[in-house]
């Protein structure tokens, strides 16, 4: 049966719309974790809107801007400018440390941020993998087009157009941009999939999702708009094996992995973001 996800609105220093884990729900797919952020503007000259470094192990996360920017660093070293339409794999694995700031510039012009934020499990052979991360820039993402749609095969395959972006097990993820009275099918033999309505409303396999909702489905999705443009992101796969827990930053399939992990941030254990000196402490 399908399985409609209300939104909980959290601030983070900034609104954002979580709608995974749910108590209904804990993952779609390999999706254990995903948050709406924004639309939101920051002041120039603070730090309003910076997330402070912070650990992650046992997933890989996926940072897609629809709006704004973002600069990620990282333990490896890495520093990139996260722009709309790429996207941002960061395995954490065994382990990995991150911050994301917000550019001088789009504080300036009072640009909006504003794109989801997601967390993929990994396979429990995959858990302690090196942590990486990936950029693929929005020219290399490819796109399907028909009358009055635009979709955009972020990870997966649709229509015969394969995203380059390797996740660790079969996973879907697609942003769709409906005009009005347009339509959306797809499907994924053996995938669990999802529908986030991320604007506007549409009727997902003949049921209505409001703005800022979550339709859990099956393996096919046929999205029809209603009136005015909307904008619908697709996502799931191939189910994970085994249980998964949660704790702050840290998935596992081992509540004592996650105890470790929470030690380890405590006691200094973490390679640090080079040049970056506070950080998020661990939570009571």
């Amino acid at each position: 049966m399908p399985l409609l996800i209300s939104p909980r609105t959290q601030d983070i220093g900034f609104p954002v719309q979580r709608l995974l884990p749910v108590r209904e729900r804990q993952r779609v797919g390999p999706f254990i974790f995903l948050d709406h952020m924004g639309p939101a503007t920051f002041p120039a000259g603070s730090t309003s809107g910076d997330v402070r470094q912070h650990p992650h192990i046992g997933l890989a996360t996926v940072t897609y801007l629809f709006s704004g920017a973002i600069m990620h660093r990282d333990s490896l070293g890495v520093v990139q400018r996260i722009e709309p339409g790429a996207i941002n794999l960061m395995t954490a694995g065994s382990g990995i440390v991150h911050s994301e700031r917000m550019p001088p510039d789009i504080r300036e012009a009072g640009a909006h941020l504003q794109g989801l934020q997601t967390w993929l499990a990994l396979p429990t052979e995959l858990e302690e993998i090196a942590p990486a991360f990936e950029h693929y820039p929005a020219s290399t993402i490819p796109v399907c087009e028909s009358a009055g749609v635009r979709a955009s095969v972020l990870i997966g395959e649709v229509d015969g157009k394969c995203s380059p972006v390797k996740a660790h097990s079969p996973t879907t993820f697609v942003d769709v941009q409906m005009q009005s009275g347009a339509s959306f099918e797809t499907q994924v033999p053996g995938h669990e999939l999802a529908v986030y309505m991320a604007n506007g409303s549409a009727t997902v396999n003949g049921e209505l999702v409001p703005e800022h909702h979550l339709l859990v489905v099956n393996d096919s999705v046929n999205l029809q708009a209603l009136s005015g443009e909307c904008r619908a992101v697709v996502l799931g796969g191939e189910p994970l094996e085994g249980k998964r827990y949660i704790h702050w930053n840290f998935v596992s399939s081992s509540t004592e992995r996650l105890k470790q992990a929470g030690a380890d941030w405590a006691a200094n254990r973490f390679t640090l973001v080079p040049g970056e000196v506070d950080r998020i402490p661990l939570p009571d």
